[in-house]
């Protein structure tokens, strides 16, 4: 399947791209634009590589829920998605897909469709706040997460802006593991609810602030909330328990106009 040539400009839309193999499968190939501190690629950029093949599939546009369970660390190169529509309903349509790289299984994941668009009747209760931060262009740009080749590739490609500097970049691991930043594609690309079960898992651990440098999702599972309104995205990201080499993360983030547009909790490993 080819994609819009003007979405092929932005290289999240060219990285996740996927042609149509036979009825349910579909190739893509994953780069090392992604990558994180574990040199493998950011689990969230994989599980949108796997939702763009599932979602060719689906009656419904907007991604509503998504829990994807990462079995094996995935490496830039060649995969296979396998998916199956389980039922396409009036509201909703559920799929499921396997992404598989060298014959193994690497994600599987189970999504909920349904549709976006803003309803005007529809009650609303909100009992939280957006991160309250200074303009994006009075928030510092670490050199570190963009302009040293030893950075990851996902800090090349996805742009944040912190309100301070983060301590674990001075090596402090005696901090809180909760921050509050705003986030963007660095090449332009607006957000939309297509790349929103992706950028969830764009963040820097919370846990890097108690340092830990290394840990890797286990089960990722994702509630988008309503279509981004185009700019910067407000998040907020942070753990609340570590045990047993496991700790949970969660991650809020809203848009230009202080909307809730997605959620999410991982369950990850400490290494």
């Amino acid at each position: 399947m080819s994609l819009d040539p003007i979405a092929e400009e932005y290289r999240f839309d060219r990285d996740t791209r996927v042609e149509k193999l036979t009825d349910g499968a579909f190739a893509a190939t994953l780069t090392d634009a992604w990558t994180t501190f574990t040199s493998h690629p950011n689990g969230g950029y994989i599980l949108g590589t796997a939702l763009n093949a599932l979602r060719q599939n689906l009656g419904q546009p907007d991604p509503l829920a998504v829990s994807a369970f990462f079995l094996r660390p995935a490496a830039p190169g060649p995969v296979i998605a396998r998916t199956e529509v389980i039922r396409e309903g009036r509201r909703t349509a559920t799929g499921q897909v396997i992404l598989d790289q060298g014959g193994k299984e690497i994600v599987r994941a189970t999504a909920t469709y349904g549709d976006l668009t803003p309803n005007p009747s529809a009650r609303v209760l909100t009992l939280d706040s957006p991160p309250d931060l200074p303009a994006p262009e009075d928030c510092p740009v670490p050199d570190e997460f963009a302009n040293r080749p030893e950075a990851p590739g996902i800090a090349r490609s996805v742009e944040y802006r912190y309100p301070t500097r983060p301590g674990w970049l001075d090596g402090k691991k005696d901090g809180r593991p909760h921050a509050e930043f705003w986030m963007r594609f660095a090449d332009g690309r607006e957000p939309d609810a297509h790349s929103l079960p992706a950028m969830v898992d764009f963040a820097p651990p919370a846990v890097l602030e108690i340092g830990e440098f290394t840990t890797i999702t286990v089960e990722l599972g994702v509630h988008v909330r309503a279509r981004p309104a185009p700019g910067w995205l407000a998040c907020r990201v942070f753990t609340k328990h570590v045990s047993g080499g496991l700790h949970e993360e969660d991650m809020e983030i809203w848009d230009s106009t202080g909307t809730l547009v997605a959620q999410c909790r991982q369950l990850a490993m400490l290494l």
